[in-house]
């Protein structure tokens, strides 16, 4: 039996994954062997040695301490793509409330609705003051995806389909999201050569050293007069005050973020909603159907699919008794854990093992291991994690 404690309000459509005679899920259980979340923050958290997965039912792990359990041979996982329906369609939403004017459209006719003092009044009020609101069309106007994965690519597509010219770049794009992209989308061979002609700029890459503030003062200086910056992707990636500036100054035109700050909340040129990307029950269900199968299925089997700090593998049991390890990445670890199983004299059956930030190990072996055999395996040399299941 495992023990699975969930923060936050996991969806029932992934729990329902996890079998009452195999698991049981709570948010008050003491020494899980999983945890389930979505925004809980877990930086200052401790945990008991019984945790073995954290399962983040969303994309981004930045309420996460991933170098902390890596550390602990504590697989991270989460759910890329789940939600990129319900963001591509907040986001093409954004454009239009970018392109159209439509929130401080709506705040003038309320206005105009609170002091005028009849029907007849209003309908002047509305007439005389909506050509401050023109807006212009999307198709035939420059788009520019910077990151081209689940969420980008998926923009990247329905702009095309709206007639918009789509300019791509993303340096880590993968040969399977590549496939997936209409032969219409412009690749981009530089960031800024896909900001310099780009009507509007969507971004869709996730937070870290190198993306912190990757929209400065400096490219947005650099962009066309009177362009729009989306941000549906992840706050700190935008430099906000450079995009204050640059929208007092009248070049950028409009800024529409899924993440309010003191900042933007209140500026007229700004659009913040609370961070609603993945705020519908499908993408909801398909986080938490995703993260929970792939938590069962390490808890179960030791396969890894979608951990941040692991690497993808997958291995058809061979024998009734497996038993998987993480090490210290190394060119020596699989060679390390090798010797240590032939030392041991436990017979291997099959084996499978990858690199990614830690080498990780599944071994298949013909019999129970025996409790002297594993305290060797105990000894590999940079050993994070040993487990048998």
């Amino acid at each position: 039996m495992y023990t699975v404690q969930t923060l936050n309000n996991i969806s029932a459509a992934g729990l329902e994954r996890l079998p009452r005679e195999r698991f049981t899920t709570g948010a008050d259980l003491a020494d899980p062997d999983a945890i389930l979340l979505r925004s809980a923050d877990l930086h200052k958290a401790t945990f008991g040695p019984s945790l073995k997965a954290i399962g983040r039912a969303g994309a981004g792990v930045n309420n996460i301490a991933v170098a902390a359990m890596t550390e602990r041979g504590i697989p991270v996982f989460n759910a890329p793509g789940a939600n990129a329906n319900a963001v591509k369609e907040l986001v093409i939403a954004g454009l239009i409330l970018a392109s159209r004017h439509i929130v401080p459209a709506v705040e003038f006719a309320r206005r105009a609705g609170d002091t005028a003092a009849s029907d007849a009044e209003l309908h002047k009020a509305v007439e005389a003051g909506k050509k401050a609101f023109a807006g212009t069309e999307l198709p035939g106007r420059t788009l520019a995806v910077i990151g081209l994965g689940a969420i980008g690519g998926r923009v990247a597509n329905a702009a095309v389909a709206l007639g918009m010219q789509v300019v791509g770049y993303d340096p880590g794009l993968t040969l399977d999201a590549a496939w997936q992209l209409s032969s219409a989308v412009v690749r981009a061979r530089s960031l800024d050569e896909a900001l310099r002609t780009a009507d509007l700029v969507t971004l869709h890459v996730p937070l870290g050293p190198a993306t912190r503030h990757l929209i400065d003062a400096d490219r947005l200086k650099a962009m066309k007069p009177r362009s729009a910056v989306l941000n549906f992707a992840r706050e700190g990636i935008v430099d906000e005050a450079a995009m204050l500036a640059s929208l007092d100054a009248s070049h950028t035109l409009a800024y529409i973020s899924d993440f309010p700050t003191a900042l933007t909340v209140k500026h007229p040129k700004c659009v913040t909603t609370p961070h609603l990307g993945a705020s519908t029950a499908e993408a909801e269900d398909n986080c938490a159907i995703m993260v929970a199968d792939q938590v069962r299925d390490f808890l179960e089997h030791g396969h890894v699919r979608n951990a941040v700090n692991f690497p993808d593998l997958a291995a058809p049991r061979q024998t009734s008794h497996r038993c998987v390890c993480a090490c210290v990445a190394s060119e020596q670890a699989a060679a390390h854990v090798t010797n240590a199983f032939a030392e041991a004299g436990v017979v291997v059956v099959g084996w499978a093992s990858a690199t990614r930030g830690v080498t990780y190990v599944v071994a298949d072996v013909a019999a129970p291991v025996p409790a002297a055999a594993l305290e060797r395996l105990k000894t590999i040399d940079g050993l994070l994690m040993l487990r048998l299941i």
